[in-house]
């Protein structure tokens, strides 16, 4: 008898198979410490984290908003950073009894209160990832209400946590002058010890510290997915040690850095096929720049997407009726057609016919682009990011030059809803371009079909229907991105940033890319743009190790979530996995390839233990907070609370 290794691992879980033990598919997030655990090793240091345990007399409270609040709280015993390595606390004020002691209080934690829907015994935190680049997230150092109302109206507990970047750095506040270590995996790292932290101190704070909840867009989003998926994963031991996280409490019971939900908005991630999934889904139908007749990179793009329709046909992702997902090769050796493609399609019919039966026209089109989201905690970001972006950047092009956004039908675009769906009126960095005005559906759709007929609206069933992904591609969400884009060939992309070491800033890490370059070398070198540095270029990146000996294949692959998810990985059944997930996606996303959600939502809702996930792609929304109606903010604290009611 044949099994699959998800199968193989399922059937392990419940003992049917001998001897893999330790090779359990996800399991409930786990909770605080409870009566029938192992009993703690008795030589372990119980006095080995009172460093790190909460002061509660130091809160500190705004009394105009009812909030408590303590900042700048060091969550590891030896932080790489001390400008990055700790974090802040937000206390709905009902939570606690609080006596003054001066400008400080001592808090209890008032066992009465209720807040929302929640009681201070079950009040879920929430941690946002604050950036869609995977810059450093500096820990806050100053108070300022705006932006929590939600959260503290809603009664969660509002933890922002610095961490660590895509790069290595030094660290001003320490004044040593040492670079530190930055890159993969430390974001992920750092925000594990501060999920640790939470969970060592959860006696004195009015929350249950097993509804843990994290949230991120682009590649934030994708690190709120590895933390959802990498419960606990055995990987990240040596990191966390190096930094001294937290590893079990004042009873010795093990602490876990596992949590309950992942949020995640156009999750950029899953390095290892990232370039080759942009490829398949966009790279290969697009005919200019780096991908022009004769240039060695348009070879690449089609050799890299032809290894994505190959990856897929091994991965075991499967529909709802548990049918293995494919694609078939064409005589051309493309991969266009076939289950997995047809797969995608259904999820565009059907955001397009969301959009279509739930707009109301005249319908205003305005194209936007979210570089980071600014979500609150930190009153300092919005300030950091305008000096950083006017001292290194040139005036956007993207938006007219007089800022007013015209339509084109000479009219001023209203673009009020936009930025409702999208959380822009609470965010920096969203690029606009001109606004488009649709009278009617049918004129929409006539507009989208105007070369050519790709896309069928029924007026009388209010239905939409795409004839293949090519053509959606084409038309609507084009490659936008150079040829190879995480990981380019002059190694310039942010992706590569993440994957350098030290000094080495930027490094090659795809070893698809690497592995094309060595087996098709005659082609690539025959071509006029060919430089000969690229022979060796990545084959040299992909040895090198990082400052705990841990080599390249091991950083992409603590950087994935289908790392943990998909039965194809060896980490596959390796860790807790969330139960809760969020994932929202726009359509017309260039940024990210089509691929990169559909593959998460389809892995987890094969995996065992995982109680639901939202997967909810948006028609009319590119590289933003996208959400189909309402603030992105309020859908995540109604998402939330849903949770924590099952």
């Amino acid at each position: 008898m044949g099994w699959t290794r998800r199968e193989f691992l399922a059937l392990a879980s419940v003992g049917a198979v001998a001897g893999i033990t330790g090779c359990t598919p996800s399991r409930e997030t786990p909770q605080t410490p409870a009566e029938d655990q192992v009993e703690p090793d008795p030589s372990v240091d119980l006095a080995e984290f009172e460093s790190l345990a909460l002061d509660t007399s130091a809160w500190r409270y705004d009394e105009k908003n009812d909030v408590y609040y303590q900042l700048g709280l060091t969550y590891c015993k030896s932080p790489a950073t001390a400008a990055y390595e700790s974090l802040a606390i937000f206390v709905p004020g009902a939570y606690f009894t609080a006596e003054a002691n001066g400008s400080t209080y001592s808090c209890t934690v008032n066992e009465k209160a209720v807040v929302g829907a929640f009681t201070a015994a079950t009040a879920p935190v929430l941690m946002p990832v604050n950036t869609g680049t995977l810059a450093a997230q500096a820990s806050p150092t100053t108070y300022d209400y705006e932006g929590l109302a939600p959260y503290m109206e809603a009664g969660c507990i509002y933890v922002y946590a610095g961490f660590r970047g895509r790069s290595a750095g030094y660290d001003s506040a320490s004044g040593t002058g040492e670079l530190y270590p930055g890159g993969s995996p430390w974001p992920v790292v750092d925000l594990k010890a501060a999920v640790r932290y939470l969970r060592y101190n959860a006696s004195v704070l009015p929350c249950d510290a097993s509804r843990v909840f994290v949230f991120g867009f682009a590649a934030g989003g994708g690190v709120s997915a590895v933390m959802g998926a990498s419960g606990d994963a055995t990987l990240f031991d040596p990191y966390l040690s190096s930094i001294g996280a937290i590893t079990h409490d004042a009873q010795g019971v093990t602490v876990s850095d596992a949590i309950a939900g992942s949020a995640s908005w156009c999750p950029v991630t899953s390095f290892d096929m990232a370039d080759a999934a942009y490829e398949w889904s966009q790279g290969q139908y697009a005919a200019e720049g780096t991908r022009a007749e004769g240039t060695w990179t348009r070879l690449l793009s089609q050799d890299l997407a032809a290894s994505y329709g190959a990856w897929v046909n091994e991965m075991d992702l499967r529909d709802s009726d548990d049918a293995q997902l494919t694609l078939d090769e064409t005589e051309t050796g493309t991969y266009a057609m076939g289950t997995y493609a047809s797969e995608l399609l259904s999820n565009i019919d059907e955001a397009a016919t969301y959009f279509v039966q739930n707009t109301a026209f005249p319908y205003t089109y305005t194209p936007q682009r979210l570089e980071d989201p600014t979500f609150p905690g930190d009153p300092n970001l919005a300030a950091t990011r305008e000096a950083d972006a006017a001292a290194s950047a040139p005036t956007s092009d993207a938006a007219p030059a007089d800022g007013t956004g015209e339509g084109e039908a000479g009219e001023p675009a209203t673009d009020a809803a936009a930025e409702d769906a999208a959380g822009a009126s609470t965010l920096a960095g969203v690029a606009q371009v001109q606004s488009t005005i649709y009278e009617s559906a049918q004129s929409y759709f006539a507009a989208l079909n105007a070369d050519n007929w790709w896309i069928n609206y029924s007026h009388s069933s209010a239905s939409v229907s795409v004839s293949s992904v090519r053509d959606f591609v084409l038309h609507l969400r084009p490659a936008d991105l150079d040829a190879s884009p995480y990981d380019l060939p002059d190694r310039s992309s942010k992706t590569n940033q993440l994957f350098g070491i030290g000094e080495e800033s930027t490094l090659h890490f795809d070893a698809v890319a690497a592995g094309l370059v060595e087996k098709n070398l005659d082609a690539y070198s025959a071509c006029e743009d060919w430089d000969d540095e690229f022979e060796l270029a990545w084959q040299g990146d992909l040895e090198k190790v990082d400052s705990l000996e841990t080599d390249m294949a091991t950083r992409v692959a603590m950087m994935n979530p289908l790392y943990w998810l998909s039965g194809h990985y060896e980490g596959y059944g390796q860790a807790s996995v969330a139960p809760h997930w969020r994932i929202n996606e726009g359509l017309f996303d260039t940024d990210a390839a089509l691929v990169t959600a559909p593959n998460i939502v389809l892995a987890l809702r094969k995996y065992d233990g995982v109680a639901d996930v939202a997967h909810t792609p948006v028609w009319g929304q590119g590289h933003v907070l996208a959400e189909r109606s309402g603030s992105a903010t309020t859908n995540l604290i109604a998402w939330v609370t849903s949770c924590c009611d099952q």
